[in-house]
């Protein structure tokens, strides 16, 4: 075991592995990148086709950019790009002192991003990253580690047009046993004001989905305003249950008991209404799940607080 991790339980800044981590905050990760194409509509249209987004915003002569489309426009594809500001260096560096000190596994947590300007089509798109924070020793359910945050800064034209922060935990897995697998309790939906009707709905055993009274448009998930008209005056529609896999993933890895046993599928379900919604598919084994394959929606009793919305696949 590396000599700091031991010191380092303090959690204090400057005092054995802690202190050396925290010596590559503001370093940066690699060397100004440049976007590999102009900001440009072909990219926009693929975009907003693929999310549904059907915004007027993003169309004709005065097109932008969707504001969540800011880091996309840093990727390189599948091909190697020599001019991109890699993960490197520092971070790499950093990533082996965490894993000499006995944190070998990784997790996304989260991300955030900050839109300062409008990307425009023409825009030329430069980027550059640092490692922001690296946490004190915290413990999660996932196991004991740091979390490290990124922060890319994003320009066009020399302008800072956005800033895209991600965030991962570095840990030691914590040792499971059978007993705890089985305790183990689902994590809570976020509800707030803007989404709380539909969490009521669920609990009532009803999939309801937002219509704008503006332009009629059906909308999920739940937002505030309407993306194709912004009218702000809305009603629900209790769908009907049917609907078919538009895709979906298998999640095999990390291993989670609260969501049961792995692997497991995901599917994003387009309703019979015409939207579309994440959850899982069940009733089938997941090596059987398919693109168009017909679902109907059910409701699972997690635990004694909580319902939540699930599709079947097969003939039963």
């Amino acid at each position: 075991m590396d000599e700091g991790l031991g010191s380092g339980l303090s959690g204090r800044p400057g005092e054995g592995l802690y202190g050396r981590l925290k010596t590559y905050e503001g370093k940066a990760t690699g060397s100004v990148g440049v976007g590999r194409d102009l900001v440009n509509e072909p990219m926009i249209r693929h975009w907003c086709e693929a999310m549904g987004d059907t915004n007027p915003a993003y169309r004709g002569p005065d097109a932008i950019a969707p504001p969540t489309m800011l880091q996309a426009w840093t990727m390189g594809g599948l091909s190697a790009q020599t001019d991109r500001a890699d993960r490197s260096g520092a971070f790499d560096e950093l990533f082996r002192l965490l894993d000499g000190a006995g944190f070998t596994s990784v997790v996304a947590t989260d991300c955030e991003q900050e839109y300062v300007r409008e990307l425009r089509p023409g825009d030329r798109i430069t980027y550059d990253a640092v490692i922001e924070t690296v946490s004190d020793r915290k413990t999660t359910k996932l196991g004991t580690g740091h979390f490290v945050t990124t922060r890319m800064d994003i320009h066009a034209n020399g302008e800072l047009a956005g800033t895209h922060r991600f965030r991962m935990l570095k840990y030691t897995p914590v040792e499971r046993n059978a007993g705890r697998d089985k305790g183990a309790r689902r994590p809570r939906p976020v509800v707030n004001r803007d989404n709380a009707g539909f969490w009521d709905g669920v609990a009532g055993h009803k999939l309801l989905i937002q219509q704008c009274d503006g332009c009629g448009e059906l909308r999920f998930p739940w937002l505030p305003g309407c993306n194709a008209c912004g009218g702000a005056e809305w009603h629900t529609v209790e769908a009907s249950g049917t609907g078919t896999v538009f895709s979906y993933v298998v999640m095999h890895h990390p291993p989670f008991p609260a969501f049961g046993p792995g692997p497991y599928a995901v599917g994003l379900i387009e309703l019979a209404e015409g939207v579309r919604m994440i959850s899982n598919v069940v009733g089938v084994p997941y090596d059987k799940v398919r693109i168009g394959m017909p679902v109907r929606l059910e409701f699972l009793r997690v635990d004694d607080e909580l319902d939540l919305p699930v599709f079947r696949g097969g003939d039963d």
